[in-house]
């Protein structure tokens, strides 16, 4: 079974996700693999320098902040990387050895599960949501970031109310269960 685990900047869904790897579920992290793949697969690399520039990469490293810089200043560049990624991450999740070999539910967290479409591989969604104030807070303690960074990453990305009415399962991570509570409600509904 592959979970699809999203929510928002500083909702908690990596909380939640390594919340249900106690439960025996394998992790998979979107952002952490993406990372890899394009530091590591060379046809992405080029793919990505081709597009963004040879100044992405520094001693062979991805700097993600040269390229946020670059994308979300031109949104068709942004199509444009995902493009790139998305279909790796896809097929990279598909070609997971983990889930094939120990046949254990996989949980996929990302941030964008519908808009990169990994939503498609999945077979249960679920939505990790929380009031605009506390996933502020979190944010900007977790990153060390300031309020107008965090509001602009929260514009960028689905609104709660879209996650919730797409996915299979919400819960809603607004410190009032703990996380074994609200781990324990998704294992049941799964």
């Amino acid at each position: 079974m592959i979970i699809g685990l999203t929510g928002g900047i500083g909702s908690g869904k990596s909380t939640i996700a390594m919340g249900l790897v106690r439960y025996g579920l394998m992790h998979y992290d979107c952002d952490t693999e993406a990372k890899r793949l394009i530091e590591s697969d060379p046809a992405i690399k080029q793919q990505i320098i081709s597009l963004l520039g040879q100044d992405v990469y520094q001693d062979g490293h991805y700097q993600t902040n040269i390229a946020a810089e670059k994308v979300f200043a031109q949104p068709k560049l942004l199509q444009q990387l995902n493009a790139i990624v998305h279909p790796a991450v896809k097929q990279d999740i598909l070609n997971s050895p983990i889930h094939r070999l120990t046949g254990s539910p996989i949980i996929i967290e990302s941030a964008i599960l519908w808009e990169s479409g990994l939503n498609e591989i999945c077979d249960r969604t679920v939505a990790v949501i929380a009031p605009e104030e506390i996933r502020l807070q979190r944010a900007i303690q977790r990153d060390n970031s300031n309020i107008q960074k965090v509001h602009a990453r929260m514009r960028a990305q689905m609104s709660d109310a879209e996650r919730e009415q797409r996915a299979d399962i919400t819960i809603n991570n607004d410190g009032q269960k703990s996380i074994d509570e609200l781990c324990q409600y998704i294992m049941q509904h799964l």
